[in-house]
């Protein structure tokens, strides 16, 4: 590994952020525009309509479970584990949170997002095993 390839999985979770952001500035503007709510319900975020609360909701899960990953990324750069398996499962990660995303905005069927949120949990889990049983052998 040249040096900063880690960082390259945390910054296309910070791209998904900043889409789902967008996403629900454009679902809210869309909502006012056609009349279906009034633009002073979104300052204290009562009552929102699911076309946009959904959105609020994947981007609020944006800042629970990937705070970890991020944070494990950080480490594995410090402590030089970063190799081509925590790269690996770093991107796996990332694209399990990309199909989450998509599923929690679209249709957001439990039956399908939760096994991504799962496989999510579990190669996190392995980024944290794979830290913590380098961190013993050094």
């Amino acid at each position: 590994m040249t040096g900063f390839e880690i960082f390259w999985p945390m910054v296309a979770h910070v791209a998904l952020v900043f889409a789902l952001y967008a996403l629900l500035s454009a679902r809210r503007v869309a909502l006012v525009k056609a009349g279906k709510i009034e633009a002073s319900v979104f300052r204290e975020n009562r009552d929102e309509p699911d076309e946009s609360l959904v959105v609020r909701n994947s981007i609020a899960n944006q800042f629970e479970l990937p705070v970890l990953f991020h944070l494990c990324c950080v480490l594995l750069y410090v402590t030089e584990a970063d190799n081509i398996l925590s790269l690996g499962l770093a991107w796996l990660f990332v694209a399990l949170r990309y199909a989450h995303a998509v599923i929690h905005v679209t249709g957001n069927r439990l039956r399908y997002r939760r096994p991504l949120f799962m496989a999510g949990f579990l190669v996190l889990v392995a980024m944290w095993t794979w830290l913590s049983v380098w961190m013993a052998m050094s």
